[in-house]
């Protein structure tokens, strides 16, 4: 697919880039014509990132940030802005791992941990960079889940994170309204990259049987009979960053192949 340059002349800062979807959005951005702030808290990832961006055409500053920290984030808001005069989009991307037991056995901690990173931690960072934000008459675009649509054993504590998160993207959505900001949510299926790869992997070698089938198992329950790949996420966050989306707000864009409908 030929890369449209929906994000031509814009400074996208993206949270939460790790080894999968945070790159994809990194590299996708640019290719799409954006410049980008990388951030996590892990630094030799974020300057891989930037290398792929820097091989695109555009610029790549890397800040290495714990989005649970003031202190932290706040230096991610100056270096951005400092480095391009401006902000037009902000990607909330940080991601935990779910604690996958039943809610009845959770460790509170755990959940806290979740609510502090998926939930403030993008709160944080919206609060941040709303004067830049106001200013470009921006975007923000929250990572979220589908895991909103169902309430399957064993994924409470993520669901009540992401429930958060969507319950917080509609509130801002309303409240940065009036300065131009608009805030939108996407929520991927499952993914299908490295990481779930993996994971299948493991799956299959536990119950004997093949990656494959495992594959065919999870996407029958969708309406396309395949699972979404990374680069399908990435458009659908571009989309919404983008001016072709100027008079979207408030709204979760479900990535799915149609497993959920909403």
């Amino acid at each position: 697919m030929t890369e449209s340059k929906l994000l031509q002349g814009k400074v996208v800062v993206i949270s939460g880039v790790g080894p999968a979807l945070g790159t994809t959005l990194a590299v996708r951005c640019a290719g799409a014509g954006a410049d980008v702030v990388l951030a996590a808290r892990t630094a030799t990832r974020l300057e891989e990132v930037a290398k792929e961006v820097v091989a695109l055409g555009q610029r790549a500053v890397t800040v290495p940030t714990d989005i649970t920290d003031q202190v932290s984030a706040e230096n991610l808001v100056s270096t951005a802005v400092d480095a391009y005069g401006k902000v037009d989009v902000l990607i909330n991307n940080a991601f935990s791992v779910p604690s996958m037991k039943p809610l009845a056995r959770t460790d509170f901690d755990h959940i806290r941990g979740s609510f502090e990173l998926t939930v403030l931690g993008a709160l944080r960072l919206t609060q941040l960079f709303t004067p830049a934000l106001a200013e470009a008459h921006g975007a923000v675009v929250n990572i979220n889940s589908m895991v909103l649509r169902h309430s399957q054993e064993r994924y409470g504590s993520y669901k009540m994170a992401k429930a958060a998160l969507l319950a917080m993207s509609q509130s801002l959505s309303t409240e940065l309204g009036p300065q131009g900001i608009r805030v939108n949510s996407v929520a991927p299926g499952y993914i299908w990259g490295d990481t779930l790869k993996q994971y299948f992997a493991h799956q299959a070698e536990k119950y004997g049987i093949t990656v494959d089938q495992i594959y065919e198992h999870t996407a029958a329950n969708t309406d396309l009979k395949r699972l979404p790949e990374g680069d399908e996420i990435a458009d659908a966050v571009i989309f919404l960053a983008s001016p072709m989306a100027a008079a979207i707000t408030g709204q979760c864009l479900d990535v799915n192949c149609g497993e959920f409908h909403h």
